[in-house]
């Protein structure tokens, strides 16, 4: 089993699992950080408002979230619309405010 300590940016993660990974992730961004996952089901532009997203949670609820997208984070998403519509955030925001926290995303298979 791989010692857990917290990686400094730029640095190489090794573990046995994607949780550990995960684990790793999280410890690094520090211990109030915490993972959540959703399906995306919904990609749009909106000459209003640009860019759009729509997420439903895997804890629950589901959100759209329209303009103030930047192009790494589009990127990620329509990388994760044509693979398989998983995302990940990795937030340390408090309630529900972690839905639209898209400082850390990743694409899931």
């Amino acid at each position: 089993m791989a010692k857990k300590k917290a990686a400094a940016k730029g640095q190489q993660i090794h573990e046995t699992s994607p949780s550990g990974v995960e684990e790793a992730h999280a410890l690094a961004a520090g211990a109030a950080f915490v993972w959540h996952s959703g399906r995306l089901i919904g990609l749009g532009s909106y000459a209003e408002g640009g860019r759009g997203v729509t997420i439903t949670w895997d804890e629950g609820g589901t959100t759209s979230h329209v303009g103030d997208i930047s192009d790494a984070e589009w990127e990620v998403f329509t990388l994760a619309f044509t693979v398989g519509g998983r995302v990940a955030v990795l937030s340390d925001l408090p309630e529900w405010d972690w839905m639209y926290d898209y400082r850390y995303l990743e694409a899931l298979r």
